[in-house]
């Protein structure tokens, strides 16, 4: 009994630290990019370099397996916003969660590091759940009829970049207003070029 009791602490103790992780290499990689070294994400998670290193064995291994929690995160959004009934409302939700939790941190490391199965699985169905959201509000007159799933997906990326202001809460949320506003049913013009594709998203999850 003992022994499981210290396994099941153990185990907490493993998920708190990767929460920590997951939190610190975002706002690391968000801010320096693929070249940020590991040190920087273990002072900003409040663990030792060392203990990184035995647990994700290198940079790579680490960068994974955050993507991996990055994606599960971003996955559960978009499944719980399928359960909201008001088609615009889900769609809008899906964007303010992964914005709140910086789901797009990881597009700039993303091509960068040798994907794993379980990293393209969680993109398809990332991709497959987005896709639902996009068709249902579309099927709703929520969303204009030349916005696309991408649109949507890039959206996320775009605000998982670090803002360099004093007030950053303010800035993105206004900028989060903005930009759900284009997305709805306006007279507001075209878009302007389509943007790149969903092979093209898939690609940087894809195993080489």
């Amino acid at each position: 009994m003992a022994d499981a009791r210290k396994l099941r602490g153990r185990q907490a103790e493993a998920a708190r630290n990767d929460r920590r992780v997951l939190a610190a290499a975002r706002a690391v990689f968000a801010e320096q990019g693929f070249d940020a070294p590991i040190t920087a994400v273990a002072e900003q998670a409040g663990v030792g370099v060392g203990s990184l290193y035995r647990r994700y064995g290198g940079k790579q291994e680490l960068l994974q397996h955050v993507c991996v929690l990055a994606l599960e995160q971003n996955l559960a959004a978009a499944r719980a916003a399928l359960d909201c009934a008001d088609p615009g409302e889900s769609l809008s939700g899906y964007i303010r969660e992964c914005v709140g939790i910086s789901a797009g941190a990881f597009a700039r490391i993303a091509g960068h590091i040798e994907a794993t199965d379980e990293m393209s699985q969680l993109a398809r169905a990332v991709l497959g759940a987005v896709d639902q959201l996009a068709g249902r509000a579309h099927d709703a007159g929520a969303l204009r009829p030349d916005a696309t799933t991408m649109d949507v997906i890039w959206l996320i990326e775009h605000f998982g970049r670090a803002f360099h202001v004093e007030d950053v809460s303010a800035v993105r949320e206004r900028q989060l207003a903005i930009s759900l506003a284009g997305l709805r049913t306006t007279d507001a013009g075209p878009l302007g070029p389509p943007t790149p594709s969903a092979a093209d998203y898939l690609a940087r999850w894809e195993l080489a």
